[in-house]
C-alpha cells in the first residue's frame, strides 16, 4: 500500500538557490523532452520512450553546463512526468501536454532516491542539496519512493514523501441498508444525508471575497516589475492559500466522520464542468468544490475498507416520491418542497433526493427492491 506524507521545508537562502536552480532545470528538460516526442511524431509517425531520452540527456550537458550542478535523477523524473501526462491524454483525455513555464503558480522538482529522513532531528537530506530543515510533524513507516519538493505561490516549500509498505488493501466489509447513507451534494447546504442530517455549506471564498476584491486592485495600482508588486502578489497568495487550506480542513474531517460512521456512502454522479459553464453559479459551484470532496471519500474508503456506491447523473433523485415512486415532472430548481399528489407525502426537496440515492444505489447491488 502506497501513502503520501506532506511536510513543511524550511530552507536557507543558499538552499533556496539550489531549489530555483532545480525547477528551473527540470523544467528545462520537460520542454526539451516534449519538444523531441512532437518532432519525433510529426517526422516519424512515431513516440519515442522516456528510456531513450534519458540516454540523450548527458548530450546536453555541453551546451548546458549548468545542468551538472542539479541531480541528475531529478532531471530523469522530468521525462517520467511528461510520460504520465501522455498517458493521461490518450487514457483519460485530459488535454495535451503543454510546454512549461517559469511564470507557473507552482514549481516542483521529484528526488526518486537517494535521499534521507531524520525524524529525531526535523531535517530531510536530498541529493546536491544536503539537510533541510522541515516540520516533521507525524511518523511514518515503510520504505521511501519517490519524493518532490514543491513551491506554493506564497513562497512556502514542502516536500511529498510516497511512502510504501507489504500492507495490503483491507477487503471491503459487508453492508446493508442501515449501514449505507446517501448524500446529496449542495450550494446552500453543502452535503444533505439520507438520515435528514444536513451538513451546512462554510462558503470560505464568500466569506473572503471582499478582502480578495480589495488586495487585487491594490495589486492592479501596482508598478509591473516592482518589489511592491510582489509583495501584493504574494498577499493575494496567502489568502488563496488560506481558503484552500479551510477548504480541505472542512472536507477532511467531514469525509473521516462519513467513512468512519458508515459502511457503505451512495453518491450521485455530477457533471461538474458541465455545471461550471452556468456564470451564475461557477462561483459558488468552484468554492463548494464537489470534486475534491469526493476525492478524498474514495481514497479513505479504500483504505478503511469501506465501499463507495455510485448512480448515473441523469437519474431523477429529485423529483420521484422516495415512499410511492411517483415521478413529478413539474419540479423546477426553485421548488425546494413538494407535496406528492399520489400519496400526499411532503417532502423536503433535497433529504428527498439523497434518499433516492441511497435508494437506487442499493437496488443496483440487489439489496432492496423500489
Amino acid at each position: 500500500m502506497l501513502k503520501a506524507y506532506k511536510y513543511r521545508m524550511y530552507p536557507t537562502k543558499q538552499q533556496e538557490e539550489m531549489f530555483s536552480k532545480h525547477f528551473g532545470c527540470v523544467r528545462v528538460i520537460y520542454n526539451w523532452a516534449l519538444e523531441q516526442k512532437i518532432k519525433t511524431y510529426e517526422q516519424d509517425g512515431k513516440a519515442i520512450s522516456r528510456f531513450t531520452l534519458n540516454k540523450t540527456i548527458p548530450t546536453l550537458y555541453e551546451d548546458r553546463k549548468w545542468l551538472k550542478e542539479v541531480n541528475s535523477q531529478s532531471l530523469r523524473g522530468a521525462t517520467l512526468n511528461l510520460d504520465n501526462a501522455f498517458t493521461k491524454f490518450f487514457r483519460e483525455k485530459k488535454g495535451f501536454p503543454k510546454f512549461k513555464s517559469k511564470k507557473n503558480p507552482v514549481q516542483s522538482f521529484s528526488v526518486p532516491q537517494h535521499y534521507e529522513v531524520d525524524f529525531d532531528g526535523n531535517k530531510v537530506k536530498l541529493p546536491k542539496i544536503g539537510w533541510i530543515k522541515t516540520k516533521l510533524h507525524r511518523c511514518f513507516e515503510g520504505y521511501l519512493k519517490t519524493a518532490t519538493i514543491s513551491k506554493t505561490p506564497s513562497g512556502k516549500y514542502f516536500i511529498s514523501i510516497l511512502v510504501g509498505n507489504e500492507k495490503n488493501l483491507p477487503d471491503k466489509q459487508d453492508f446493508d441498508e442501515n449501514s449505507t447513507v446517501g448524500i446529496d451534494v449542495g450550494i446552500k447546504d453543502f452535503a444533505i444525508m439520507s438520515n435528514g442530517e444536513k451538513i451546512d455549506n462554510p462558503k470560505h471564498l464568500n466569506n473572503s471575497i471582499k478582502c480578495l476584491k480589495v488586495l487585487q486592485k491594490r495589486l492592479s495600482r501596482k508598478q509591473k516589475g516592482s518589489k511592491n508588486r510582489e509583495k501584493a502578489r504574494q498577499e493575494i497568495s496567502k489568502l488563496h492559500e488560506k481558503i484552500a487550506n479551510q477548504r480541505n480542513d472542512f472536507q477532511h474531517k467531514l469525509t473521516s466522520r462519513l467513512i468512519s460512521e458508515n459502511q457503505a456512502i451512495a453518491l450521485e454522479t455530477l457533471n461538474v464542468s458541465g455545471m461550471l459553464k452556468n456564470h451564475k453559479l461557477a462561483q459558488s459551484i468552484s468554492d463548494v468544490s464537489w470534486s475534491s470532496f469526493v476525492t478524498k471519500l474514495e481514497y479513505k474508503a479504500e483504505w478503511y475498507g469501506k465501499s463507495i456506491l455510485r448512480i448515473g447523473q441523469f437519474e431523477p433523485s429529485s423529483k420521484i416520491c422516495n415512499v410511492c415512486g411517483y415521478h413529478n415532472k413539474n419540479i423546477t430548481l426553485a421548488d425546494r418542497k413538494w407535496q406528492c399528489p399520489d400519496c400526499g407525502e411532503t417532502h423536503d426537496r433535497d433529504v428527498n433526493a439523497a434518499v433516492n440515492i441511497k435508494k437506487f444505489a442499493l437496488n443496483k447491488q440487489n439489496l432492496v427492491g423500489i
